[in-house]
């Protein structure tokens, strides 16, 4: 009885030095963490940021895309940061490593269709085949767009419809752009009798379709017989004309035909 008080002593003052060993020794390493933190946090703002002006640099390098590296650097280095601090405490990372790689693959597997659009929205934005503003045609949708994000293009249809397109119906079908040239063909037909002196008519042709401003004089206009039949002769009409003005040319050459032709004498079957 005499020595308890002793051996409580002794055993306060043993716990004493445990706890100041491991106030000590943990003190440095929630010191560490801190400073890693700190320090990741700063080095991963600065380099996504850095990133992110010398991807804007680059010509044919979209803003979301650089936007969306941005991101990728900036929180696959918090990432790296967050493991390095449970190493500082004496934490098995591998094992954690590990199960972020599985939750990786699940999670990979769960949105594997919203990971595709992804995919394919960056590939859009890296090989450019659409920008903003450019008319489009594929098997699956037309219009204009009006946004190309990571998951999905929105577009304008020609009748003044919203319509929003998965990334990968784009990216999987073959992209006809209507907009990327700067001058464009277009194709017209005409039926003559055979009363009609083919040579005069294709001469009368030539002259209205070339009298429109709009017309190219740079690229050649060709007018040529293109059927036959017991009654009538058909003359194809190409010309050029520029991209945003293919559609006002077309209604003005149809015009110009009917009413000049018709002038002339020629009638059409």
């Amino acid at each position: 009885m005499e020595n308890q008080p002793v051996n409580l002593i002794l055993a306060a003052r043993a716990a004493f030095s445990q706890a100041a060993a491991l106030i000590v020794q943990y003190s440095f390493s929630i010191l560490g963490a801190v400073i890693l933190l700190i320090g990741g946090w700063i080095l991963s703002g600065a380099l996504s940021r850095w990133a992110y002006q010398g991807l804007s640099r680059i010509h044919g390098i979209d803003e979301t895309l650089a936007r969306f590296f941005e991101s990728v650097l900036h929180y696959g280095i918090l990432i790296f940061v967050f493991v390095a601090v449970l190493a500082q405490f004496g934490i098995q990372t591998a094992s954690i490593v590990a199960a972020l790689g599985a939750a990786g693959l699940a999670i990979g597997l769960a949105l594997q269709g919203t990971l595709q659009n992804i995919a394919a929205g960056i590939m859009l934005l890296v090989l450019r085949p659409l920008r903003v503003g450019e008319y489009i045609e594929t098997t699956n949708v037309e219009g204009r767009i009006l946004e190309i994000g990571l998951f999905a293009t929105e577009m304008k249809t020609a009748d003044g419809l919203y319509l929003m397109a998965p990334n990968s119906t784009l990216w999987n079908t073959p992209i006809k752009n209507h907009s990327r040239e700067v001058s464009r063909r277009q194709q017209l037909s005409v039926a003559v009798g055979n009363d009609v002196d083919i040579d005069v008519a294709t001469q009368a042709i030539l002259e209205l379709v070339t009298s429109d401003e709009r017309v190219r004089k740079d690229q050649p206009t060709r007018v040529y017989s293109d059927d036959l039949t017991a009654d009538k002769t058909v003359l194809m009409i190409e010309y050029w004309a520029k991209t945003r003005e293919w559609s006002e040319t077309r209604h003005s050459v149809i015009e110009r035909l009917r009413r000049g032709l018709s002038a002339k004498g020629i009638m059409l079957k």
